[in-house]
C-alpha cells in the first residue's frame, strides 16, 4: 500500500428485486443493539469471508444468514459498480430477481425486520432528498429515501441512487 492510500474491507450487499405483479426492494432494518449502524435500513449483505469464490458468493450466503433468503428463489442478474464507506468497507452491490414464493426468517441478533419498497418509489429521484449533517468536524452530504416510517439513507440511499442512474440508463 502506497503512503496516503486507504485499505479497505471487502463485502458484498444483495440489491434484491422481489419479482411481483408490481416489482419491490426487499430491505432491512438492523436490530438496535449492533455496534456498527444500528437501526439503519440496509441491503443484506456483510464482510467477505475467505471462502467465499466472489461477491456473488458473499451477498447470497449473508442473505441467507441475515433473512434466511434461499439461494434457490435467487437469481444474480449483475453488479452495482462497488462503493467505498467511510467506515472503510468496499462493498459491490450484486443486484438480483427474488422470485417468489419464499418465507424469510430473520436472524434476530443482526436483523429486526424485513420489509419490502415499491421499486417505483426507489427509482422516482422525486424521492431522492439531499441531506447534510456534521460529522468528525465537517459537513457531510448524503442522500435519503424516507419511506412510510423508514429512513433509508447512507450507503443504501446511495447505491440506490447508483442503481436509479444505471436503470435510467
Amino acid at each position: 500500500m502506497l503512503a496516503g492510500q486507504r485499505s479497505y474491507r471487502r463485502a458484498a450487499v444483495l440489491v434484491p428485486i422481489v419479482a411481483r405483479e408490481s416489482l419491490s426492494l426487499l430491505l432491512t432494518q438492523r436490530t438496535s443493539h449492533l455496534k456498527n449502524h444500528a437501526g439503519q435500513i440496509s441491503f443484506p449483505g456483510g464482510r467477505a469471508e475467505d471462502d467465499d469464490a466472489d461477491a456473488e458468493a458473499t451477498a447470497l450466503r449473508e442473505a441467507a444468514e441475515e433473512i434466511g433468503l434461499p439461494p434457490e428463489r435467487v437469481e444474480v442478474v449483475g453488479r452495482l459498480p462497488d462503493y467505498y464507506t467511510v467506515t472503510d468497507y468496499e462493498v459491490t452491490p450484486v443486484v438480483a430477481l427474488v422470485h417468489p414464493p419464499f418465507e424469510l426468517a430473520t436472524d434476530p441478533n443482526e436483523v429486526a425486520e424485513a420489509f419490502e419498497v415499491p421499486l417505483e418509489f426507489v427509482l422516482d429521484p422525486a424521492n431522492h432528498e439531499k441531506r447534510s449533517r456534521p460529522w468528525l468536524g465537517r459537513q457531510r452530504h448524503f442522500y435519503a429515501m424516507p419511506y412510510r416510517s423508514y429512513f433509508i439513507w447512507g450507503a443504501t440511499a446511495a447505491m440506490l441512487r447508483n442503481f436509479y442512474h444505471f436503470m435510467r440508463a
